[in-house]
């Protein structure tokens, strides 16, 4: 078969093949898969040039699809709303818009800001400027380097961890499904998932060529599992062996139109390039109707990928040894929104700190003084060059509260979250009540003398629950240490000690539609050993709160998570940030350590044996078992216009 570009030579230029908007030659059926393919950068201004699609239109008018003479669909892109559709169905002799409605938007200079602003990756602004016209080619050309520019700084940004870990056969092998990414509003993409569901088409490369040089191909979704997609290449219908796992967020991924804008070739796999004589008739008709992902995706996800928090800020975070107490302490590196926080006074950088931005347990300078909380002062009396206090608005804002009236006072009881073991909801007391609505709270039976293993919760906090919470819930309640009168009845201990529950309107009993599902897959934070994030499991439900398993090791290491955490993330979370996962502990790991036997007894704040244990078998043990990861389903629903259609208006 001969090579496409030896035929544009011998072809007069007016007679030359045009790339229409989904990328492709029109007689792309004469190309194969030797042959490469370019397109005229000759373009007059009048001929239609590609844009990435914020809809594509229906390609049918009274249920006709709009041929050319040849037979063959020609594709064009308004310059106005960029719907894509049949050329010929087009409004105006240079077929630049779909309708007339969109012909008279365009005059307008701030519609021409507003669009101008999307090619070149910026918001439209609400006082548009009178711009001049520009030719769609020089508009193009700025959206191109926009978008080459993106792809290199994730490139440079990305971190390939030195264990992988295969999501997608873990999921498909265990027959589970991964939490939606609209679970996590503090994950990058969190709030602006939107509608993308099964059975969106995307452009992605495709790796069933033999082509040198990369080419793409569209691609639809067939399942989800957080940030990662199972694709199957369009024409494969129901035949999924070429099916494979994809990051949606990474650079490789684009809406449907973004090949066409930026000139790149959209070549059929080899495995079904002849399944049909007219590919680009095959797509028109595939197509029509389809969702593809926003013409600003890739630009929202560097958008979401950026922090504000930056290297040598201060903050006031708990002193992991002493939990009534906070301490000074310098952001030494920040991962996806996790800060590596390293104590004032440490001298070589090892006393350190892991936690998210959003965490409850990092404060602004002064916070401690401003409520009453302890605070250690630090030895520090020079500060490093570079060094400065993080602003304020960066840190979580907590509800306000009225301690004026009904209010949680000394002495109340209460269930509570053991930051000490988060497995366990035991019988605490208020032992403090601080100002803007916090409190220091103890549990019952194990406090020290010196109030050092009191935790500061605020009123409105998840973590704490009214008397009797687990009881209705059925969940175990782990009474005091030492007491004796068991099964633990509320009503006996208030009597003997004297004491009064707190107020159940008291507490946070707000229970947003979190989204999550028993059996969910994700990646969480092991609180008691916090750089780790590793594979877990939703495991219960409890209104609001979550019970966290860590996939391979015992229940006893499960951990009481609230559904609006920032300890949890979406499946291909550290992917996306470059953070390391920790994967489910193997077989043989569980086996080498049932010869020591595990306590129960509490660790230090954050610090526990589980992960570590796992980390240092695996530098002592040559080979270690591999997980599977895979497919799985989603429940995710669309929850707002994320997804842009491919249609065409009659």
């Amino acid at each position: 078969m001969e090579d496409t570009r030896d035929l544009a030579e011998r072809t007069p230029r007016s007679e030359r093949k045009r790339r229409d908007s989904f990328g492709m030659f029109d007689g792309y059926d004469s190309c194969s898969e030797e042959s490469t393919s370019s397109s005229s950068s000759e373009d007059s201004e009048d001929e239609v040039v590609p844009t990435i699609p914020a809809s594509l239109p229906i390609i049918k008018n009274n249920g006709q699809v709009y041929t050319y003479p040849d037979g063959k669909a020609g594709m064009a892109t308004c310059e106005m709303c960029g719907m894509v559709g049949v050329r010929d169905a087009f409004y105006s002799k240079t077929k630049r818009f779909c309708s007339v409605s969109c012909s008279r938007s365009y005059s307008s200079n701030s519609k021409k800001a507003s669009i101008l602003a999307r090619l070149q990756g910026k918001p439209p602004t609400k006082k548009a400027k009178v711009l001049q016209k520009q030719p769609l080619i020089a508009k193009l050309a700025a959206y191109a380097q926009y978008q080459a520019s993106q792809q290199n700084q994730a490139k440079s940004k990305a971190v390939v961890p030195a264990e992988s870990f295969d999501w997608g056969r873990y999921i498909c092998s265990n027959n589970t499904c991964g939490a939606p990414v609209s679970c996590f509003k503090h994950a990058p993409m969190g709030t602006c998932w939107g509608g993308i569901e099964e059975g969106v088409r995307v452009e992605v490369l495709n790796s069933d060529t033999n082509h040198s040089t990369k080419v793409y191909w569209i691609a639809e979704i067939i399942k989800l599992a957080g940030f990662k997609a199972l694709l199957r290449y369009e024409g494969f219908d129901v035949d999924s062996s070429k099916d494979f796992w994809c990051n949606l967020c990474i650079p490789e991924v684009h809406p449907v139109g973004w090949c066409a804008s930026s000139g790149k070739p959209l070549v059929p796999p080899k495995s079904i390039q002849h399944k049909y004589s007219n590919w680009k008739a095959s797509l028109v008709k595939r197509l029509t109707g389809a969702k593809t992902l926003p013409p600003d995706f890739n630009a929202k996800v560097h958008e979401n990928t950026q922090f504000p928090f930056k290297k040598l800020m201060r903050v006031e975070v708990v002193d992991k040894n002493y939990l009534c107490r906070t301490r000074v302490a310098l952001v030494e590196q920040v991962i996806g929104g996790r800060l590596r926080l390293v104590y004032e006074e440490s001298q070589d950088g090892s006393d350190d700190f892991w936690c998210h931005m959003y965490s409850p347990l990092i404060h602004n300078i002064g916070w401690s003084r401003s409520i009453g909380h302890r605070f250690k002062r630090s030895d520090v009396t020079k500060r490093t060059e570079g060094q400065v206090d993080a602003p304020s608005q960066l840190f979580q804002k907590v509800k306000d509260v009225d301690q004026n009236g009904d209010w949680f006072r000394e002495g109340m009881k209460l269930e509570a979250i053991d930051p000490l073991n988060l497995s366990a909801i035991c019988v605490a007391t208020v032992r403090k009540v601080l100002a803007d609505g916090y409190l220091m709270i103890g549990i019952d039976g194990s406090e020290a003398v010196d109030g050092s293993d009191w935790f500061c919760y605020h009123g409105t906090s998840p973590s704490i629950f009214p008397v009797g919470f687990c009881e209705i819930n059925n969940i175990e309640l782990t009474p005091p240490r030492g007491y004796t009168k068991l099964p633990f009845k509320w009503f006996d201990y208030l009597r003997e000690a004297g004491s009064i529950a707190a107020p159940v309107k008291l507490f946070n009993k707000d229970v947003p539609n979190h989204g999550f599902r028993q059996g969910m897959k994700l990646e969480a934070v092991d609180l008691m050993e916090p750089r780790l994030v590793c594979v877990a499991t939703v495991t219960r439900i409890v209104h609001r709160l979550l019970r966290i398993h860590f996939d391979g090791w015992e229940d006893e290491y499960d951990q009481w998570v609230d559904c609006e955490s920032p300890d949890l993330y979406p499946v291909g979370w550290c992917q996306l940030t470059g953070y390391q996962l920790q994967p489910p502990a193997s077989q043989s790991n569980r086996e080498m350590t049932q010869s020591v036997p595990k306590q129960k007894k509490k660790a230090q704040q954050y610090k526990g044996q589980k992960k570590n244990s796992l980390l240092r078998m695996k530098e002592e043990t040559a080979e270690v078992d591999e997980f599977t990861f895979s497919q799985g389903t989603s429940d995710q629903e669309s929850n707002g216009s994320g997804s842009y259609y491919i249609k065409q208006e009659p």
